[in-house]
């Protein structure tokens, strides 16, 4: 067993393409009309392993999904982590670029991590190991 995707629930799939390649810097692998068109399946992958995971950009249309986001971002719950090689420099390069953070770098023992808003009602953590 492997894990091929993960999901990613976003309010504005063109919001979120644009944030996810053009601010984080991850790669479109996927971007197919669904069904009538309104939707898309849009994946993207780290640019360090286009093979690897794809982490699917996903419609946040059922009526449970945005509940669910409301409360995980007012508990401060990061939906998902992404592994960085330095969350410090990782923190500054997002801040210069305009992300917004709800927790800069912590250190706990040996990991460090750090919490943003990926503009799609979403927090995500960011993480180092050493």
């Amino acid at each position: 067993m492997r894990i091929r995707f993960a999901s990613v629930l976003v309010d504005d799939q063109d919001k979120a393409l644009r944030f996810y390649t053009g601010v984080l810097g991850f790669q479109t692998k996927h971007d197919t009309p669904l069904g009538d068109g309104r939707f898309r399946w849009i994946t993207v992958v780290s640019p360090e392993d286009p093979g690897g995971a794809e982490l699917v950009l996903e419609p946040d249309e059922h009526p449970a999904c945005r509940p669910f986001k409301a409360a995980l971002v007012e508990d401060g719950i990061p939906f998902t982590m992404f592994v960085v090689g330095d969350v410090h420099a990782e923190y500054e390069r997002l801040r210069a670029a305009g992300v917004r953070f709800t927790q800069p770098p912590v250190t706990m023992g040996p990991v460090t991590t750090a919490v943003f808003d990926d503009t799609c009602g979403n927090l995500i953590q960011i993480a180092t190991n050493g």
